[in-house]
């Protein structure tokens, strides 16, 4: 979406990700490496693609191969078992392999300014190794940020302070690129970036912890942050730096941070594997959805993501795909794509 809207899509992009999805679409705690899957290209000795044909292996999961197949862009994944040094000699070799006029660092959301301490923060891990690697390069990378605040980490308003130029503001034509690929990606963050593209404003309910995240003129915003000044910020960046493994990048989340993401997601896996896989009951899900947002506008809630829905419900991951479908076929008119419109009208509240 980015990439259309500040490169004009004319020509492909290389997209140097993580295959790090949530529990809903991977079972399995933490990212995952070349090791978990079949069907990769090589691209340089420490760099793989990951194509339309590859697969993981089970019980793992990934959605890259499915953006590989319905967008043009090239995937190559990011192996963080060899801590911000493997990143590094990655990328290196693939701005050599590949000679690029622009190389540019995206965080959705903003978490990637935190200084590490911060209570909110959630999920600092992939963002400080990503920051310490673009460092360590010896290629100018720009750092932007989209939709500040929008990951539901740091509030936009300590954000402000921090971003640069504003670069571009999203429309709904940016996002014509991506539509099909928001119903089904389980990423809430694009969700919403989306969402406030096409003209959504609210306040907007997300993960399993109910986290209130709000949708302003500001979230279709895309703006340059100075990559050094992030850098300096970050503790735990400036900690990993010369990592050279994922454990020991762990290590130092745990004393800066308090917390680890991928013990979080070990926790929470332990958890659902007690969760039932019956069918869905079209009656009982409507009627948990009714309290669910009868409490929701109680908070002052006027939106939600399909994730949120489904943890609320207590709806096994596995059954995202069909919840999504009967929510839409039962009240289309509350489907504000690609997120879902609490019925009726949130209670005020103070302040």
């Amino acid at each position: 979406m980015v990439d259309s809207a500040l490169y004009g899509g004319q020509e492909p992009a290389v997209i140097f990700t993580y295959a790090w999805d949530r529990l809903l679409m991977d079972p399995v705690p933490g990212p995952r490496g070349p090791g978990n899957f079949t069907g990769l290209r090589q691209l340089t000795p420490a760099v793989w693609a990951v194509p339309a044909e590859a697969e993981p292996i089970a019980p793992a999961g990934s959605t890259l191969p499915r953006l590989a197949a319905e967008l043009p862009h090239t995937f190559a994944l990011i192996d963080p078992r060899h801590g911000a040094e493997g990143i590094t000699r990655q990328l290196e070799e693939l701005i050599s392999h590949l000679a690029p006029s622009s190389v540019d660092l995206l965080d959705v959301g903003g978490d990637i300014l935190a200084r590490g301490d911060e209570p909110t923060l959630k999920s600092p891990l992939a963002d400080a190794l990503t920051l310490a690697t673009s460092r360590q390069v010896g290629h100018p990378v720009r750092l932007l940020l989209a939709g500040p605040g929008l990951d539901g980490e740091l509030p936009a308003a300590d954000l402000r302070p921090h971003l640069g130029a504003l670069i571009h503001t999203l429309t709904p034509r940016d996002v014509e690129a991506i539509s099909p690929v928001l119903d089904w990606h389980p990423s809430e963050a694009t969700a919403m970036l989306a969402a406030t593209a096409r003209g959504e404003r609210g306040t907007c309910e997300i993960r399993d912890a109910g986290l209130s995240v709000p949708l302003s003129d500001e979230s279709p915003t895309i703006h340059e942050v100075d990559l050094h000044e992030a850098l300096n910020r970050s503790r735990l960046a400036r900690a990993i730096l010369g990592t050279t493994s994922l454990d020991e990048a762990e290590r130092h989340t745990r004393e800066i941070c308090g917390s680890s993401e991928i013990d979080y997601e070990r926790d929470k896996a332990a958890r659902l594997t007690d969760q039932p896989t019956a069918e869905l009951d079209p009656e009982a899900v409507l009627s948990r959805l009714d309290r669910f947002e009868a409490d929701a506008r109680d908070r002052g809630v006027t939106h939600t993501t399909f994730r949120r829905i489904t943890e609320a419900l207590g709806v096994p991951g596995t059954r995202r795909r069909e919840l999504r479908a009967l929510l839409i076929s039962s009240r289309p008119e509350q489907f504000a794509a690609p997120l879902w419109r609490i019925a009726g009208e949130p209670d005020a509240r103070p302040g």
